[in-house]
């Protein structure tokens, strides 16, 4: 059996899983907590093999909980969030999968099916990827809002549908900007990303990116050519044939004097 802990301050979110819980012949609901504190009381007296872990929550969120677990084997943990933006730093603390409320029962269903994958591995492999979070008592790292110049972002989790997407930033294209968001170009797709041009810059390599424009940030391992036009600026031609403006402003970060 699958002994299972619901962690949620809200009570129609914990009945929901719950409900949907009670058809599954291998996962035993052994608690419910409603904040942290209660959680971690929980975690130490039942040992949950699974959590259902929510991320803003009184007396301590969902990351803070798992920075505090001492138990071995760690529970695994499947977030369950009203949050985008944390995605992310879930999967940097190899977590299961990340729900997004409002959750369909397809998605649920797929998120018990990892579940189960993740519980038929040999325990030591469970516990290398433990291991490899860094230790409990320190917080996860490489999150998108804990990046520093000298550990520039390496990836991003991208929302698409009702789940997430895990992407490399080696794979990006080019960026542009959409207001308070960023557009991922990735080969024949995109991705929108809650976050300014500015707030992305900072994060990543800037050996491999390079900001062109005010509005575009190109991955320079995709340039082929850079070629002048007639008002003063630079065409930048990728792989894919795709033709991108570099201003006279940011000329310096390509270009010789």
């Amino acid at each position: 059996m699958i002994r299972t802990l619901i962690v949620d301050d809200e009570e129609l979110a914990r009945a929901n899983i719950r409900l949907r819980l009670e058809g599954e012949a291998d996962v035993e609901i052994v608690g419910e907590a409603a904040d942290g504190v209660s959680a971690m009381r929980a975690i130490q007296k039942l040992s949950p093999d699974l959590m259902f872990l929510d991320v803003r929550m009184p007396r301590r969120g969902g990351f803070e909980i798992l920075e505090r677990i001492r138990t071995k084997p760690r529970p695994l943990v499947v977030f369950v969030t009203a949050y985008d933006q944390y995605a992310a730093k879930a999967f940097d603390t190899h977590a299961v999968d990340y729900l997004l409320k409002p959750i369909s029962q397809s998605r649920f269903q797929e998120a018990l099916r990892r579940v189960r994958s993740e519980i038929a591995r040999p325990d030591e492999s469970r516990e290398e990827a433990a291991d490899d979070q860094g230790h409990a008592a320190e917080p996860p790292h490489r999150a998108i809002d804990q990046v520093s110049s000298s550990n520039p972002l390496r990836r991003l989790a991208v929302k698409v549908g009702d789940r997430f997407r895990l992407l490399k930033l080696e794979d990006v294209d080019w960026v542009e900007s959409a207001a308070n968001y960023v557009r991922l170009h990735v080969r024949d797709s995109s991705f929108l990303l809650r976050m300014t041009m500015d707030e992305l810059e900072e994060k990543l390599d800037r050996q491999q990116f390079t900001r062109i424009h005010r509005s575009r940030i190109v991955n320079a391992d995709r340039i082929i050519e850079i070629s002048p036009t007639l008002n003063g600026d630079f065409d930048v031609l990728l792989r894919d044939r795709t033709t991108l403006r570099l201003s006279r402003a940011y000329r310096d970060r390509l270009l010789p004097r």
